[in-house]
């Protein structure tokens, strides 16, 4: 039976908001009259929400191209139709703006047309400070930030990816610096149930994640520690288990040391951290979680424990590691087998190669 079509309205899952129609929302709205300037009259006001000449065109072509891992990303960087509209905003190259400009009015002295530029939400759900992020701008982004409430920072667009997850997911550190700084929540989850730091694994972008986990919110934006580093995502990872599955050691120490529990169990079938680097079959790995307090008898739902998996695999070098740390051989899982009933060959996990028997070797030296 042919797969049913999805509506307009309906997400693709691997898809990441680009920002794309949200630039040709933004060129859509109309244009504001310009506030009446007290002095001569001067018919040299400029319309801020000119839309530069040819943008749509690049826009458009930039529209098909993906990143490498097939998910959609944003296509329009290096365009200037995002600071081109924005102008009445301020001017974003001038880093010491002049007094009385709007840059430095507070919210309530904001003008109707500043407002709908701070507040936009496009049709796919994103923010102005989703598009700062999506398009690299980051005096833009520090703009919105100090002008907006805290509140605004947590909107999620129609992926359920706030600004924070988008700054991660484009290996962004000072943005991602500068949103924990003004309170962006970290806990926010988004269409996967990934938050920003389950996303930083996923990607292995160590600084966003060594951001997420030492920065800290300034006073009265939000709670100093809002990490629960043993959150699961849809698929039952918690961020450890990602960085396991990644083989990422300075990922596993920086979560370690942040508090991350060695050996919480992901949801799906109760494998620990350990059982993970068993099944990654990389024997550095598993000495790490062993010399970093892993519990070496650890049990998953099914009661394996990761000496079952080395035994069920044939892994004579992790299953020495294991049992000089101390592994039982002879605990049985539901199934009733221990580790030494799912050894195939014996021998081959003997933690010697030299026996003899009548002056025969018994078997080869590797």
């Amino acid at each position: 039976m042919s797969e049913a079509r999805k509506g307009p309205d309906e997400a693709d899952e691997s898809q990441c908001d680009s920002g794309i129609e949200s630039l040709r929302s933004l060129r859509s709205l109309p244009e504001p009259t310009p506030a009446p300037v007290p002095g001569p009259s001067d018919d040299s006001d400029s319309q801020p929400w000119t839309q530069p000449r040819g943008s749509a065109e690049k826009e458009d072509a930039d529209a098909e191209k993906e990143d490498g891992d097939g998910e959609r990303a944003d296509s329009t960087y290096d365009s200037s139709s995002l600071t081109g509209p924005l102008t009445l905003l301020g001017d974003p190259e001038a880093k010491d703006p002049a007094p009385g400009s709007p840059l430095l009015l507070p919210a309530g002295t904001l003008s109707p047309q500043q407002l709908e530029a701070l507040t936009y939400i496009s049709e796919e759900g994103d923010t102005l400070v989703h598009l700062a992020v999506i398009h690299e701008a980051p005096d833009l982004l520090l703009y919105c930030l100090a002008l907006l409430p805290q509140e605004v920072l947590d909107i999620q667009n129609n992926l359920y990816q706030t600004a924070l997850h988008l700054a991660v997911h484009l290996d962004q550190p000072n943005a991602v610096r500068a949103l924990v700084l003004k309170g962006a929540s970290r806990a926010l989850q988004d269409l996967h149930g990934d938050t920003a730091l389950h996303m930083a694994c996923q990607r292995q972008h160590l600084a966003c994640a060594r951001c997420l986990l030492e920065g800290r919110p300034e006073a009265g934006r939000g709670p100093p520690n809002s990490l629960d580093l043993q959150l699961q995502n849809w698929q039952g990872l918690a961020c450890l288990h990602i960085a396991t599955l990644k083989r990422n050691r300075p990922l596993m120490e920086l979560l370690l040391q942040s508090g991350a529990d060695i050996d919480a169990q992901e949801g799906t079938s109760g494998k620990t951290a350990l059982h993970l680097a068993v099944e990654t079959q990389e024997r550095s790995l598993v000495q790490f979680l062993l010399q970093a307090g892993a519990r070496v008898d650890a049990r998953m739902l099914n009661g394996c424990t990761p000496l079952h998996l080395a035994a069920g695999r044939g892994l004579r070098s992790i299953w020495s590691a294991l049992c000089e740390a101390g592994a039982d051989s002879l605990l049985r899982n539901v199934e009733d087998e221990t580790p030494q009933d799912l050894v195939e060959d014996p021998i081959a996990l003997l933690p010697f190669d030299d026996l003899k028997i009548s002056g025969k070797p018994l078997r080869c030296a590797d």
